[in-house]
């Protein structure tokens, strides 16, 4: 699944890690099991008080299958976007442009699986995902939401260094008011926030850094980032 970039309004651009279909696939089949596996413990608790049919029968089923009914919408509402299939496949459902989704769009995805999901076995779904380009089935077009993954790549970003060009010219010398520490810090919370779209922590990194610095800048704040650590590697390699 490819990767999108969106802007906000603050002038921030986010990388969108869109889940892959075989992860989402995968957290509703484990869903499914838990599922499953909660009607099996329904059955074994009535068998072991030998429970009698009775006229009711049906009315009782149908109250003990209310939380299966309202799974994704309850967990997904109580647990950040995530159900327990997703929480282990580390995937969570996000507004487009990377904040967290109301109430009322987890409510028109979940109605939405209907068409989705349940009376075409997923096909919809799994349709519209290829062809959308952003992760989003019916239900995520009509709310307005995705789903992103949370798994973390182990690679160069996950150190103090960054890629420059053999001729590179740096742009703020007043980056060397920082230290290892502080850019160190930067560099992971910067990462993590595009990762997850949180372009709230993006512009308070971009407003400390103009604080310790004294920078003047009207880059937008990714950017500015981007050209801030790229500038102390640039210095601390001069040493």
């Amino acid at each position: 699944m490819d990767n999108f970039h969106i802007e906000t309004a603050q002038n921030v651009t986010i990388q969108q890690n869109v889940a892959s279909l075989y992860n989402r696939i995968g957290a509703f089949l484990l869903d499914l099991l838990i599922i499953v596996a909660y009607y099996m413990l329904i059955v074994l608790i009535l068998i072991a008080l030998d429970y009698k049919p009775t006229e009711s029968i049906y009315t009782f089923y149908a109250l003990l299958s209310l939380p299966v009914f309202f799974y994704s919408l309850l967990f997904e509402t109580l647990m950040n976007g995530q159900t327990p299939g997703k929480y282990v496949s580390k995937i969570r459902v996000v507004k487009i442009d990377g904040s967290k989704p109301t109430f009322g769009s987890y409510l028109i995805r979940w109605v939405l699986r209907i068409i989705d999901i349940s009376l075409a076995s997923g096909s919809v779904a799994i349709l519209t995902i290829l062809l959308n380009g952003k992760g989003q089935r019916l239900g995520d077009l009509a709310a307005g939401t995705t789903v992103i993954s949370e798994v973390k790549r182990v690679t160069i970003n996950d150190t103090l260094l960054v890629d420059i060009p053999e001729e590179y010219t740096p742009t703020f010398p007043q980056v060397t008011l920082l230290n290892d520490k502080d850019i160190q810090t930067i560099k992971q919370l910067y990462l993590t926030a595009k990762r997850r779209g949180n372009y709230k922590t993006i512009l308070k990194l971009h407003t400390k850094i103009i604080e310790i610095t004294g920078i003047t800048t009207e880059m937008k704040p990714t950017n500015f980032i981007d050209v801030v650590l790229k500038d102390y590697n640039y210095f601390t390699q001069q040493m």
